[in-house]
Formats: structure tokens, sequence, C-alpha cells
């Protein structure tokens, strides 16, 4: 059984291991978790499908009405993980971001509201509050009366969340909070803030700490609403603290630890953002069925033509990967497991990309209608462009999971160079322990025996197991051989960090997809589960292409010539060729 403290699946594979009882079988509700669920959805449909006009309309004005939040308050909508005990629902990770889902399929800027508020803007007080602190405001923020918000980001410290400059200094009886905060979602509405601010240190240097601020501390302002792309209805603001006095129980987790707290929160919320990109695909899917349907040409429905069919047939396949590994990775966060950083962020990447496509695809399949503001793509291509920029830009994400994953089997060839000096002071040991070492990457490279096989799985599946069980083994070498070539330099080398980041986010969602098809053929049978073994036919076929470009680009590839032309780009700051 698996180390529920110390355990990643991901981790785990980059040194050639599959820890098969960490995925299977596939995380499932529970029946009074699903009777509740139909509950909250029915609920959601009742109060949002007549507020459809309405959504068009905040979104030109830029701007949700009063009343409405207030109506979400009262739907409940802001104490969905918020305890029973504390006057929430107590919904676990996978029912809140099958909530969530449902929002996202009506408007994504009701989504990231009640996401602000539940995913990252209380989250750190349910994950790390103390219990004098979760009685002070968790009442407050179940009922809505308090509406929180998460301040991390600052003008120049967006994704290097440690440059952050605002600062709180350490008085006699209280902190004092002086800085801003850029970009804060729910900024206008909120009234209770997590603030991340740098404070000096007994040994001098300045580390983060994590800070409960209310609206009401004086000092603290709200600047104008910012004027959006996307999300225009939702709140978005600076947060401006100047002298805010904070008192010392309002510190959440310990001072100094103040990034670890960031990063706690950001994981473990990060199911909230892929249930709602989960739900919007699903609301596409619906308008580009129907219109697709509906529209003829030649005196026929485009529905009928390949071409179109490839779109609709690619916007299913992501939309069912998605919803496998959201769902896993809430799966794992209920199921208690305490390592799932890389997994959370690979969900985020792969839900909010495959999100980007279906909205693209969806629009251009409603052809000129889709680039009308009276329909409603055009909004939710806006809408859909930031996921992949807030809670961590994809890019930096895509390093964090290579790199994170990559420091295990950094740590590993450590450990054989402290063999190798046993091989001078104890042969017998020292050999012994080499051998054992050798025989594992044997075992990598050749195939025979070892951790990396998928064990009692269905024959209709089997292709596709086999081909996850042979690209584990090639990542397991690839991440060998590239920390071998580059050591500590491999910070820097960000183009083979991506391929290996690339590669291995096709293979958590491939074996997340295996989980789920598994449990259904598992549940209803061969021929049940049919549609969804094609799924995942058509997801292994086009991953194993992507996985086998990205393992021979690592060594063969134009990246010196791209860095070139961008550095000469970067020289001029401009194209330098035209044609007159």
């Amino acid at each position: 059984m698996p180390d529920k403290e110390t355990t990643s699946f991901m981790r785990s594979l980059c040194m050639g291991q599959i820890e098969q009882e960490v995925l299977f079988p596939f995380p499932a509700l529970t029946a009074d978790q699903k009777e509740t669920l139909h509950e909250i959805a029915s609920a959601v449909d009742d109060l949002l499908v007549p507020r459809a006009e309405d959504f068009r309309h905040w979104d030109v004005a830029g701007e949700m009405p009063a009343d409405f939040i207030e109506e979400l308050s009262q739907f409940g909508l802001f104490g969905l993980i918020i305890p029973e005990a504390y006057g929430g629902m107590g919904l676990s990770n996978m029912s809140y971001s099958r909530t969530l889902q449902q929002v996202g399929r009506h408007d994504a800027s009701v989504a990231v509201t009640i996401g602000a508020h539940s995913s990252i803007g209380m989250r750190g007080l349910l994950l790390l509050g103390t219990e004098e602190q979760k009685q002070r405001y968790m009442p407050g923020l179940a009922t809505g009366e308090r509406i929180a918000a998460f301040c991390l980001t600052e003008a120049g410290a967006g994704s290097d969340a440690a440059a952050i400059k605002t600062t709180a200094e350490k008085q006699d009886d209280h902190w004092l909070l002086n800085g801003s905060k850029l970009w804060i979602t729910n900024g206008g509405i909120a009234n209770f803030f997590t603030v991340f601010a740098r404070t000096k240190q007994e040994d001098g240097s300045g580390k983060m700490t994590a800070f409960i601020v209310t609206s009401d501390m004086q000092g603290v302002s709200i600047g104008p609403h910012e004027d959006k792309m996307g999300l225009r209805a939702s709140s978005t603001t600076t947060v401006l603290l100047d002298n805010v006095k904070v008192p010392p129980e309002n510190v959440l987790g310990e001072p100094g630890k103040g990034f670890k707290v960031a990063m706690q929160i950001l994981n473990s919320g990060r199911t909230g953002l892929g249930g709602g990109s989960v739900g919007g695909m699903k609301h596409l899917i619906e308008l580009a069925t129907a219109q697709a349907n509906e529209r003829k040409t030649f005196g026929e429905p485009i529905s009928s033509y390949g071409l179109i069919k490839e779109k609709v047939g690619r916007m299913v396949v992501d939309c069912y990967t998605s919803e496998a590994v959201v769902t896993m990775v809430g799966g794992l966060i209920d199921a208690g497991y305490k390592e799932y950083a890389v997994e959370a962020a690979i969900s985020k990447v792969y839900a909010t990309e495959c999100l980007w496509r279906s909205a693209d695809e969806a629009l251009q399949i409603a052809g000129g209608n889709g680039y009308m503001r009276e329909y409603p793509y055009e909004r939710i291509v806006r809408d859909s462009r930031i996921n992949r920029i807030f809670e961590g830009t994809n890019e930096i994400l895509r390093l964090f999971i290579a790199l994170t994953a990559m420091n295990d089997v950094a740590c590993q060839l450590q450990e054989l160079a402290s063999t190798m000096k046993d091989v001078f002071n104890d042969p017998i040991k020292g050999f012994g322990v080499l051998s054992d070492y050798a025989r594992e990457h044997a075992t990598l490279r050749t195939g025979l025996g070892g951790s990396a096989k998928l064990q009692d799985l269905d024959e209709a599946i089997a292709p596709q197991a086999e081909t996850f069980e042979t690209e584990t083994r090639y990542l397991a070498q690839a991440a060998d051989r590239i920390l071998r070539k580059h050591g500590k330099n491999i910070i820097g080398k960000q183009f083979a960090t991506k391929r290996l980041a690339e590669i291995m986010i096709d293979l958590f969602v491939l074996a997340s997809t295996l989980s789920r098809v598994q449990t259904s053929i598992e549940c209803n049978g061969v021929e049940a589960a049919s549609r969804e073994i094609d799924i995942l036919r058509v997801f292994t076929r086009e991953a194993r292409a992507r996985m086998k470009q990205n393992f021979r680009r690592i060594d063969n590839n134009d990246d010196e010539l791209l860095k070139a032309l961008a550095d000469d780009a970067f020289e001029v700051e401009r194209f330098r060729w035209d044609t007159i």
C-alpha cells in the first residue's frame, strides 16, 4: 500500500516505478455525495439558466450586480468547502470541483467569483488556520457575509512570487503591512484577504509570511475595477495596504513560511479551476453540436461533414480526458495523499488548454455567428484565455512539473555517487549496491520485469496499457540522461525541461484515462464502455506520437537556432525583414 505522506504517482514514474494503487480504481463519489450533487446541480441550473441574457449584459457593462452576489450567498455557493460545523456544506474536493463544473457551464465570471473565494481566497484558513481563526471567520465566509480574495501577485512579482515587495514589520503588539497587490479577483467585493508579505527573520533574511487582513482594518483600500479582456463581470482590482496594523493572531501558518502556504493553497485549489474548465467544455459541446445540426450548407447539415466531425470528436476526447485528470486529482486529495503538487499542476495545464482549444473550435463551427456578440462563443473565448495565465502560468507550471519530478532522480544519482565511494571503502557492499542499480536500469531499458507494469487491466485496453508502460520506461531513461548531461544546470535548460513536462502531462492524462475506462468496463461491461474505449484509443495514439517526438527532440532539435533568432529580434526590437 503506498505511503500517502510521501508517494507521488508522477514523481515515482520519473524513476520508472508505476504506483498503480494510487490511481486504480478510479475515484468515485459515494451514493450520498451523488445525491447531494444532484440537488446542488439542479439548484445551480434553476438559479443561472434564467440569467443567460443577464450574463451577456454584465459582460458588456463589466460588472456583476450586488443583488446577484447576494443571491449567490443565499444559495450557499460561498460555503461549498467550509465544514458543516462552521455553517458550510463541507463538500469534498471532488464534489466541489463538480459543483464548479456545473457553474462553469453557465458563466465563467460567476464561476471565478465563487472559485476565487473557495479555491484560493479562504483556502489557507481551511488548510492552516487555528481553531480560533476558524471560529472567528468561517461562519461569515460560509454565508457570504464575508467574501474572500487571495493577495499574492504584485507588479514585477507575478510568476516570481518570491520577489514580492509588500512588507510586514513586527511591532510590539502588531504587524505593520505596507504595499500593493495587483489583479486581485474579488478585490472589489471582498472583505477577507489572504495577504502575503515579506517579513524580516531573526537571521536577517526576508521571507514571506501569510496574514489574514480584513477590509475594516485602517489603511486597507481598493483600486478601481480593471477593464479586462474576459471575465469582465467578475471583480478585479488592486488592493492597497498603507500602514495596516494586523494583530499577531492573524498570522496564517508560521511566520516566514508564507511561500509554502501559498503553494499549498494553489495546489489544493486547482480542482476548482479544472472543474470550471470541464464545465465550460461540456457547454461548448452542447452549443457546437446543436449549431452543427441546425446549420445547413449545400442542402446538408454541417454535422454531416468530416472536418466538422473531427472538431467535435476532438472536443469530446479533450473533455473526457480532462474530466478524468481533474477528478483523479480531487480523488487523491480526498484520499489523504499529501504529495500531489505535480499531478495538480498537470491537471491545471491540461484542462485549461483543452478548454481553450474547444472554445476556439466551437467558434469556428459557428462561423460568422461565432464572432458576433449576440452569441455566446466570442465571450467564452475571451473568458477562457486567462485560465492559461492565472494561478501559475502554464509555462511556469511546465517547468515546475519537470523540475520537481527530476529532483527525485537527482537525489537517486547523488546516492549512486555516494555509493561509488563505498566501492573503495567496502568493495563487497559497494558493488552490491551498484549491481542493484545496474539491474534496475537494465529493467527500464529492456522492459523485462520490474515495477513499470500495469496489472489486471481488461484485454480491451491492453494495447493502451502497453503504450503507457513503454513510454514510462523511456521517461525514466530520459530523466536520467538529462540530469547526467546537465546536472545542476538543468534549471536553465528550459527547452529540455519543457519536453520532459509535455511527456509527463501525456502520461498522467493517459494513466488517469486508463483508470477511468477500466472502472467503466468493470461496472458496465466492454460493450457499454465501447465509446469510452474509443476515446482512450484516440488519445493514446495521438499522445504516443507527441511523446516520441518530444523524446527525439530532447537531443536533436533547433533550440539554439530559435534562441539566436529571438536574440536578434530582441536586439533590434522589430521584425528585421520586409518586402519594401
